[in-house]
């Protein structure tokens, strides 16, 4: 798919995230001198052809007052680990949830999951809960609370080449 200029400054509108007003597609509609329709229509039409890969929310815990945020690592025997991640998945205080390899001898785990809470003692109980309701309380693990914050952002799309849109995700 060839990019037209109305595709370029959608991209550029899009780029410093969805405005938080009530009709969000009609204030871009408006700032493009467009209609709402033709907004979301062009926007489907990019994700369909898959120069928006993803579309999507980014919420910083710090802001909404969840200071606390802890990677919970699990040593979950193989055969059992994807019934412990539709588990921990399911329990709504669990963002994240995914498995990776072993990194064998040093990093025996194998299943990941994030919890966020507002201090430090919240997140503690909320994983002994998990550990719990998933049966997991047998299974080694460890938890790292984050030390650092890095600034979060949405996809950077290279619009100005035409026919191009280049993403670059950028973290700074």
């Amino acid at each position: 798919m060839e990019l037209t200029d109305r595709d370029r400054d959608l991209l550029a509108a899009l780029q410093e995230g969805l405005p938080l007003v009530e009709r969000p597609y009609r204030e871009i509609a408006d700032r493009l001198g467009c209609r709402e329709d033709e907004v979301i229509a062009r926007l489907a039409g990019l994700i369909d052809t898959g120069i928006i890969k993803r579309l999507g929310v980014v919420v910083r815990h710090h802001e909404l007052g969840y200071r606390a945020n802890a990677m919970v690592v699990w040593d979950v025997p193989d055969r059992d680990v994807e019934d412990a991640g539709r588990r921990l998945a399911a329990l709504p205080y669990v963002t994240l949830c995914y498995r990776r390899p072993r990194r064998l001898p040093e990093w025996p785990y194998n299943l990941f999951c994030m919890i966020h809470g507002r201090n430090r003692e919240a997140v503690e109980g909320l994983i002994a809960e998990a550990a719990s309701a998933c049966r997991l309380g047998a299974i080694p693990r460890e938890t790292l609370f984050s030390t650092r914050r890095f600034k979060q952002r949405g996809a950077r799309y290279d619009a100005a080449e035409p026919g191009a849109a280049a993403v670059a995700a950028e973290m700074a």
